[in-house]
């Protein structure tokens, strides 16, 4: 398995909502249980939520995993919680670790950002792989087959600033929207698959 082999057939036109719009998590998960389903059969969905705990504005990939692991995740693979986070200083090791235990999959990245004041509170969801850290101008290696992001707060000036300075309760919301939309996602995903089973075996 490449990692960052992006020539899987799962691409769809980016998709963007706001986290506080009215059934954010099920606009998002309908756009990603579509995602699922183009994913080849015989792959994992493995999540990698980057991020830490030492920054407020930088833990919302950790808390999408922490969130995903209290929800039905028994057909996703979740890397990276407040316990256990994937980070700058562990992402290359972690990567070489789900490389080497999900020989085939597709990999969702997950991580904070910053950007415009206009679209602080939208959620992404973008084909191709994650940059992380790039903007904090950190060299690291491209994840993900195809990646959410956050934005969290305002870019372009002092981004460990603005990190460490952002409101933990929008974080926390925009996490909790995440997660709700990945879990619908995969069950929808789970349930479409078992009825494909039964009407091929029948």
């Amino acid at each position: 398995m490449n990692t960052f082999d992006n020539s899987k057939e799962c691409f769809l036109p980016p998709f963007k909502v706001e986290y506080r719009s009215d059934d954010a998590d099920e606009h998002l998960a309908q756009h990603l249980a579509q995602r699922f389903r183009r994913a080849p059969y015989e792959d994992d969905i493995v999540i990698v939520c980057i991020g830490t705990d030492r920054s407020t504005g930088d833990a919302l990939g950790p808390l999408v995993g922490t969130k995903l692991q209290t929800k039905t995740t028994r057909h996703l693979q979740v890397y990276g919680t407040l316990d256990d986070p994937v980070h700058a200083m562990n992402l290359k090791e972690k990567m070489e670790l789900i490389q080497d235990t999900h020989s085939k999959s597709t990999i969702i990245a997950i991580d904070a950002c910053l950007g415009q004041f206009s679209h602080v509170g939208n959620i992404n969801v973008i084909n191709g792989p994650l940059k992380p850290g790039a903007g904090v101008k950190k060299e690291l290696p491209p994840v993900g087959t195809f990646h959410i992001t956050g934005i969290v707060n305002v870019g372009g000036f002092m981004e460990y600033f603005v990190l460490q300075n952002t409101r933990l309760a929008v974080v926390m919301n925009m996490a909790e929207i995440i997660a709700s939309g990945i879990s619908k996602a995969a069950m929808l995903t789970s349930s479409q698959t078992r009825l494909d089973s039964v009407l091929h075996d029948s």
